[in-house]
C-alpha cells in the first residue's frame, strides 16, 4: 500500500522494505522536483543546457539528414552501416588520447573550439549540397572529419559536466542533460523530415551549422573555474602514461568494469539498429523521410518519460537495479522492433525502447562518475564514451552488412538475444555492484591527490 503513494520508480527501484528504505523514499517525494531548481539554480549550470539545447538539436537533424542523404544517394543498407561506423569509429582510436587531453586542458574553451569545428563541419556539407557536389565519398569524409571533432568533444563534455553543479545535485543534472537530448530526439528528426520534404536537404545542414555556433556563444556566459586542471603541467611525453592509468584504473575498478561490460554489449548488440532506420522505414514498411521521423521522435517521446521519472531522483540509492531492468526491457524492445509488422507497431517499441534507453543510459553515466576520481575522470569517462559512440558503430557496420544477405530483421533480432544473455549474466551480480557503485565517495569532486589508485 506504502508503494501505491510512491512515485513509480521509488516502488521499482527499492531493494528491501524496511523502515530506513521508506524514510529515504518518502524523502524522494517530498524532494524530488526539488532536485531539479536545485541543478538549474546554478547559473553556469543553466548557461551550460540553453546552448545544450542547441547542440544536440543540431546532432539530431544532422543524423538524420545524413543517413536520409546517404540512402537516397545508395539505397543500401551496407552504406547506412558504414556511414554510421565513418562517424562513430574515430572514437575507438581516439578516446584514449582524447581522454589524456581533457584532463590537461581548460575543458570549456577547448569545447568552444571543437563545437566550431563542427558548425564549419556542417556548413561545408551544406554548400556542397546546395551545388550538386555531394557524393556518397564526400559525404562519408566529412562524416568521419566530424567524427574526429565529436571523439575530443564527448570526454570534454564528460569530464566537464560535474564541476558544473555540487555532487548532490549530480543526478538530478545528468537526467536533465538526458531529458533535453531526448527532447531534441524528437524535434530534430521532426524539423528534418519537414525541412527535408518540403524544402531540400541542403538547408538543414545550413541550420546544424548555426546551432552548433549558438552553442559557442552560450558558453561564454560560463564562469566556473573547476574546468581547468589543477596541479603542475606535466610534460606531454607523459600522456602514453596517462593513458595507461586510465585504461588499468577503468579495467581494475570492481564497479566500473562490468558497468563498461554492460554498455559495451547493449551498445554494440543493442543500439545498433537505430543506425538502420532509414532502412527500416524506406525498405520494410515502404515510407520515407517521414517514417524515418516518426520511429525516431517516438524513441525520443519514450526517452523524456525515463529522463522525467529519473530527474526526481536525489540520490544514487537503487540506480543499479534501474540499469539491470532496462537491459531487460531494452533487448526485448530491440526484439519486439525487429518483428515489428507494421509502422504502428515499431513506433510502440521505439517509444518503449527509448524510455529502457535512457534510463539504462543515466544510471550508467550516474554510477560511473559517482563512484570515480576527478583525477582521472577525463581518462574514464573517454572509455565511456568510447564505447557510447563506437558501439553503435561498429554493431552497425556488422548488421548492415548482413542485412545484405539476411534483409534487415534477423540479424537485429540476433543482436537483441545477446543483449538478453548480458541480462542474465547481469542479474545475480546486481546486489555486489550496488555496494561499489552506490557508496558515497570519501573525497569530493575535483579535490583529489594528483595519482589515482583504483578500488580494490
Amino acid at each position: 500500500m506504502i508503494c501505491f503513494h510512491l512515485p513509480l520508480l521509488e516502488c521499482f527501484s527499492a531493494v528491501r522494505h524496511r523502515p530506513a528504505c521508506l524514510r529515504d523514499r518518502m524523502k524522494t517525494k517530498n524532494s524530488g522536483f526539488a532536485a531539479l531548481r536545485s541543478a538549474l539554480a546554478n547559473p553556469d549550470f543553466r548557461h551550460y543546457t540553453s546552448g545544450n539545447v542547441f547542440s544536440y538539436l543540431a546532432y539530431w537533424i544532422q543524423r538524420i539528414t545524413v543517413g536520409w542523404l546517404t540512402w537516397k544517394l545508395t539505397g543500401s543498407p551496407f552504406w547506412l552501416g558504414l556511414m554510421s561506423f565513418g562517424d562513430l569509429a574515430p572514437s575507438v582510436g581516439l578516446a584514449p588520447l582524447a581522454g589524456a587531453v581533457a584532463d590537461r586542458v581548460d575543458r570549456l574553451r577547448a569545447i568552444r573550439v571543437t563545437q566550431s569545428l563542427a558548425a564549419l563541419q556542417a556548413a561545408i556539407l551544406s554548400i556542397l549540397t546546395w551545388t550538386g557536389f555531394i557524393t556518397v565519398g564526400w559525404l562519408l569524409a566529412l562524416t568521419f572529419c566530424l567524427g574526429v571533432i565529436m571523439a575530443f568533444n564527448q570526454p570534454l563534455r564528460l569530464a566537464a559536466f560535474p564541476s558544473l553543479v555540487d555532487r548532490k545535485d549530480m543526478p538530478a543534472a545528468i537526467s536533465i542533460n538526458s531529458l533535453i537530448f531526448n527532447i531534441a530526439r524528437i524535434v530534430g528528426p521532426a524539423a528534418a523530415g519537414i525541412i527535408i520534404e518540403q524544402i531540400d536537404i541542403a538547408p538543414c545542414f545550413a541550420l546544424c551549422a548555426v546551432f552548433y555556433f549558438v552553442f559557442v556563444i552560450t558558453l561564454l556566459y560560463v564562469r566556473t573555474g573547476a574546468t581547468k586542471p589543477k596541479g603542475p603541467s606535466k610534460p606531454l611525453s607523459n600522456i602514453p602514461i596517462e593513458i595507461m592509468e586510465g585504461v588499468r584504473y577503468s579495467v581494475h575498478h570492481p564497479g566500473v568494469a562490468p558497468v563498461m561490460m554492460v554498455m559495451a554489449v547493449s551498445a554494440v548488440f543493442g543500439r545498433a539498429f537505430v543506425e538502420l532506420l532509414p532502412g527500416f522505414s524506406g525498405a520494410v514498411f515502404g515510407l520515407g523521410a517521414d517514417g524515418l521521423a516518426m520511429l525516431t521522435s517516438s524513441m525520443g517521446a519514450g526517452a523524456i518519460v525515463g529522463g522525467l521519472v529519473l530527474a526526481t531522483r536525489v540520490s544514487v540509492t537503487g540506480l543499479t537495479r534501474i540499469m539491470t531492468r532496462g537491459v531487460l526491457v531494452f533487448s526485448v524492445a530491440v526484439l519486439g522492433f525487429a518483428l515489428a509488422p507494421n509502422i504502428w507497431v515499431g513506433m510502440a517499441l521505439c517509444a518503449v525502447n527509448g524510455y529502457a534507453s535512457v534510463t539504462l543510459g543515466i544510471s550508467n553515466q550516474t554510477l560511473v562518475q559517482n563512484s570515480i576520481e576527478a583525477t582521472v575522470r577525463g581518462r574514464v569517462m573517454s572509455l565511456y564514451g568510447m564505447i557510447a559512440r563506437a558501439g553503435p558503430a561498429l554493431g552497425a557496420l556488422a548488421m548492415g552488412a548482413a542485412s545484405e544477405v539476411f534483409g534487415l530483421r534477423w540479424p537485429v533480432v540476433v543482436g537483441a538475444a545477446l543483449v538478453l544473455l548480458m541480462w542474465l549474466w547481469l542479474r545475480p551480480q546486481r546486489q555486489r555492484l550496488a555496494e561499489v557503485l552506490e557508496r558515497e565517495p570519501v573525497l569530493d569532486a575535483e579535490e583529489h591527490p594528483p595519482e589515482p589508485t583504483p578500488p580494490r
